[in-house]
Formats: C-alpha cells, sequence, structure tokens
C-alpha cells in the first residue's frame, strides 16, 4: 500500500484548531501551502505536549547552536482565524517528531498517521529506534518546516486552544462540563 508524505517547506499557514463544542472538540493540525490544505486529527494532549516541546527545542536550539531567537520578530498578527475549510481529515496522528535543522535554522515537524500496532496492545519488549523508523515508513505522515518565528506563533495559538476549552473544577481539577461532573472531591455527588 503506497503513502503520502505532504511536506510543507515552508507552509503559508500552519495551525492547530478544534471544531466542536468544549468537551466534545476535535482537535487539527492544518497545513496550506502551494494551493493545498491538508488537515490530520490528533488528541488534546499531542497538541498541548507539541507546544511544550516546540519551546524546549527552541530553547536548546538557543543554547547549543546559538541560534537567536530574538532577532527575528513576526510581521504578521496574531492568527486567531478559524480553520479553512473544507476540512477534511487525511489522517490521524499517532506519532510526533521534531528537529531543528542547524544548517538552514529551521524547525522541522512531522506528524505521522497511526498504525495498526498502536491501536493493539503489543506484546514483548518496546522496540529500537530503527524498528520504529522501519515500522512508520510505510505511513502517511506531514511534514512542516518553520523558521523560529513561525514556530512561536505555532506555540502561542497552541496554547490557546488548548486552553480555551472547558474550565477546571477549583476542588479536583477534571474539565467542568454544563451539566456539571462528579467530583471526587465531594464524594462523588455533582458539582
Amino acid at each position: 500500500m503506497s503513502h503520502h508524505v505532504y511536506a510543507f517547506e515552508p507552509p503559508e499557514r500552519f495551525v492547530a484548531g478544534t471544531v466542536g463544542a468544549p468537551g466534545e472538540r476535535t482537535f487539527f493540525l492544518q497545513a496550506r501551502g502551494g494551493g493545498r490544505l491538508i488537515s490530520v486529527a490528533l488528541e488534546k494532549v499531542q497538541v498541548s505536549l507539541l507546544a511544550e516541546k516546540l519551546e524546549e527545542l527552541l530553547q536548546e536550539a538557543h543554547r547549543r547552536f546559538g541560534v537567536d531567537l530574538t532577532a527575528e520578530t513576526v510581521t504578521e498578527t496574531t492568527d486567531n482565524e478559524p480553520l479553512d475549510t473544507p476540512l477534511d481529515e487525511e489522517f490521524r496522528v499517532g506519532t510526533l517528531g521534531l528537529q531543528f535543522d542547524v544548517d538552514t535554522a529551521t524547525v522541522v515537524i512531522e506528524a505521522i498517521a497511526v498504525g495498526e500496532e498502536e491501536t493493539e496492545e503489543r506484546e514483548g519488549e518496546l522496540e529500537e529506534d530503527e524498528d520504529d523508523e522501519l515500522i512508520t515508513a510505510d505511513r502517511d505522515r506531514l511534514r512542516v518546516r518553520l523558521t523560529p518565528a513561525a514556530t512561536r506563533a505555532f506555540i502561542e495559538r497552541a496554547k490557546r486552544v488548548v486552553a480555551s476549552g472547558r474550565p477546571p473544577c477549583p476542588l479536583c481539577g477534571q474539565p467542568l462540563d454544563a451539566r456539571g461532573h462528579l467530583c471526587p472531591r465531594h464524594n462523588g455527588y455533582r458539582r
């Protein structure tokens, strides 16, 4: 079976966004460029971790390679626009990969489709990285190359998208929905 590599180096727009009401949202990464629009679905925790790890990657690039993160300024305003339409999910993300390309001073983000072995329980030991590369070689993937400034803009939007969900319960921290929730701090009584 053939696989697709959707490469945007660089994209015109790369954002995280959602569709649906808080508590029932579907999260997407969306890349646009060269007349193409690609949307891939992922979990809220993946968006949150992606933003966190991108921040760490930029700081590490600054520390190890002396990349000047303050020299480049974002000339555009903050992207608060909704996701572009049509919103057709190409695949669901199973693995995210990050890399800093020292030669071009860019961040490479790769979102790889979920595979069959990720939906089933694995038996035995975890596989080596080389084996993982062989396993993921035949999966669809979205590859995006961003400047440090574009990466910072992506991080800020991703944080806003994640934070715009349901407010947390002041007692237990679990998300509240319109009907309330069964709070463990109240011995299961509805709050």
